[in-house]
């Protein structure tokens, strides 16, 4: 198996205390991460988010994008509920790293959007690639899933690894003035719904 566990330790937030895993991919060379709130594996269906690396986003707080705002409302609202679990897997700009994905938005800058910018690169739309979740959830004792998102691409390469999603919830958060075509080109060109 490429995933293999490494760590983990307590991760107070402001929303609460998460527990954060670390797994190692023997394939990518990348760790990615499971932050976990309460006790998911307690529950039949766990409330999820499978959340892409946006360093732009999640920690910078960038405009350009609704990732940030996304994992935090996905936080808040696993603490609302008590338990829950997000897969932070490590795959920076759609999976084409952090570098061309600031090539990306300099073509961005001169009017190509985030498809368009991504194929002069050289790269598919979208290159990411879901299989470390079902080892994850494995370890996790996780086997179905409510999970929040926009993207139903993503509800069926999980369903095609074995992972039931019994529900979908859609995650509405951080659009702006300076995201709208981004999030425009999300809902045309990638298939996201709202």
């Amino acid at each position: 198996m490429s995933i293999s566990f490494l760590a983990s330790s307590k991760l107070p937030t402001q929303w609460g205390e998460f527990r954060i895993l670390v797994f190692a991919d023997s394939v990518s060379g990348k760790e990615h991460l499971a932050l976990v709130f309460g006790k998911p594996d307690a529950n039949p269906v766990t409330l999820c988010r499978v959340h892409s690396e946006c360093l732009t986003g999640d920690a910078l707080f960038s405009l350009r994008c609704d990732c940030g705002s996304q994992l935090q409302e996905a936080m808040r609202r696993i603490a609302e509920k008590g338990s829950g679990v997000i897969l932070y897997l490590r795959q920076e700009g759609r999976n084409i790293g952090l570098g061309n994905k600031i090539k990306a938005y300099a073509l961005q800058d001169l009017g190509a959007d985030t498809v368009q910018a991504n194929m002069e690169l050289g790269f598919a739309a979208d290159e990411r690639d879901y299989s470390m979740c079902a080892p994850m959830f494995a370890y996790l004792g996780i086997n179905s899933l409510v999970l929040m998102t926009n993207n139903p691409v993503k509800v069926s390469a999980l369903q095609e690894l074995g992972i039931t999603v019994a529900e979908r919830l859609p995650l509405l958060a951080g659009e702006n003035s300076h995201n709208q075509l981004y999030l425009a080109t999300k809902r045309d060109k990638l298939g996201h719904i709202r």
